[in-house]
């Protein structure tokens, strides 16, 4: 389960970290905002991502998918992509939890 979290929490914090010239370049955003924005919530992605050993990892996760979408306040594109993550985050999770009790079987 940790695997599938990690994973998906990886790729978000690469996505997370690009938004930072998108939404300086292409939305305007100053550039304070949109780098504590987006390297904030890749930094916060990786945190996560280390945290799972622990419950509170998966809650800081779908915090994690929560933050991701309300960037697209930032760049409207993020809508979209957190939308994606968040479909990813729980599909990692429900299938982990399958994984898992199948194999304890």
């Amino acid at each position: 389960m940790r695997r599938l979290g990690a994973s998906v929490l990886g790729m978000e914090a690469i996505v997370a970290g690009l938004i930072t010239p998108v939404a300086i370049t292409v939305g305007g955003v100053t550039p304070a905002l949109a780098v504590t924005a987006g390297i904030g919530l890749a930094v916060l992605c990786v945190v996560a991502a280390g945290l799972l050993k622990r419950p509170f990892g998966y809650i800081l996760g779908s915090l994690v998918q929560v933050l991701a979408i309300c960037t697209g306040f930032l760049v409207p594109m993020m809508f979209f992509l957190g939308a994606i993550f968040t479909a990813l985050w729980i599909t990692a999770i429900i299938v982990a939890r399958r994984v898992e009790g199948a194999t304890s079987r």
